[in-house]
């Protein structure tokens, strides 16, 4: 397989990127790491005027720690993230969550900033996003922009950014104190794309749970959170009873795909069987276990 005909810009700065985007719109496609990208090309799923390369613009990677929680460059691979310092003082859930992202080789290779603006609906970073209301700062020939990722993903491969717009960068806010987390995922081989994941956090104050956040992957187009699970469960103790109806709960509002690897079905009851396990590891770790 091979990719149909390109022409090649290796920017240098940002706004020789920008630059290319705003001449050639619709017609210019960024390549950051490259590992959704390449795919779609040689499988002639996109046929771009252009490719910008973003791998020489300085500035555009790292992960640094703020008052408000944590900031990461859009080009800072996957594995860079997840043995960053601050990455696993603060958010262990992503460490856990980049151990399930592909091969390894991929890992060293992509970037978080094309995972999101690729918005593959079983990708983690999209998930993580949505969860831990993470904000995708951008640039374009109109200045500096944001984006809640809540509203970010408006379905599958398709976001909010417009077509001379760049993510820079994706910013974190730090969890409650004494907040647990929990992440389950399941895929047919280590390093496929997930069926399914569930990721959690939540605080425990006087046994009951406070805070809770419930996402998931491979339940719709996109990365969506399970309002009324969280609902049923704010307040509660993590008992038997409230746990079986919050998965009750998001059962019955997951919209999951039917595809060639699995039913909108099976995927219905994994998320289910995913967010008990994510669930119960969430409140342990906020019980200090």
């Amino acid at each position: 397989m091979k990719p149909p005909p390109f022409r090649y810009h290796r920017a240098e700065t940002l706004d020789q990127a920008l630059g290319v985007l705003a001449a050639e719109g619709e017609g210019a496609k960024l390549l950051a790491g490259g590992q959704s990208l390449m795919p779609l090309l040689n499988f002639r799923l996109l046929r771009p005027a252009v490719l910008v390369d973003i791998n020489r613009v300085a500035g555009l990677d790292g992960v640094v720690e703020t008052a408000s929680g944590l900031r990461i460059g859009a080009m800072t691979r996957h594995a860079a993230i997840a043995e960053a310092a601050p990455v696993a003082r603060h958010f262990p859930l992503i460490v856990a969550a980049m151990a399930e992202l592909g091969h390894p080789a991929i890992r060293y290779r992509g970037t978080i900033g094309g995972s999101l603006a690729q918005a593959d609906p079983a990708a983690e970073w999209p998930l993580l996003a949505v969860l831990l209301d993470a904000r995708i700062l951008t640039r374009s020939p109109r200045g500096e922009g944001a984006h809640a990722a809540g509203q970010f993903f408006l379905s599958a491969l398709t976001t909010a950014l417009a077509a001379d717009e760049i993510i820079t960068a994706v910013e974190f806010p730090h969890l409650s104190a004494g907040a647990g987390w929990g992440f389950a995922e399941l895929a047919r081989r280590q390093g496929d794309f997930a069926l399914a994941a569930v990721a959690v956090t939540l605080t425990r104050v006087d046994q009951r749970a406070r805070d809770v956040r419930i996402a998931l992957l491979g339940g719709g187009d996109t990365p969506c959170r399970a309002r009324a699970a969280e609902a049923v469960l704010e307040g509660e103790e993590l008992a038997a009873s409230s746990l079986a109806a919050a998965i009750d709960a998001l059962r019955r509002d997951a919209a999951p795909p039917s595809d060639l690897h699995a039913s909108a079905e099976y995927r219905r009851e994994l998320l289910g069987v995913l967010a008990g396990r994510a669930l119960a590891a969430a409140w342990r770790r906020a019980g200090g276990e």
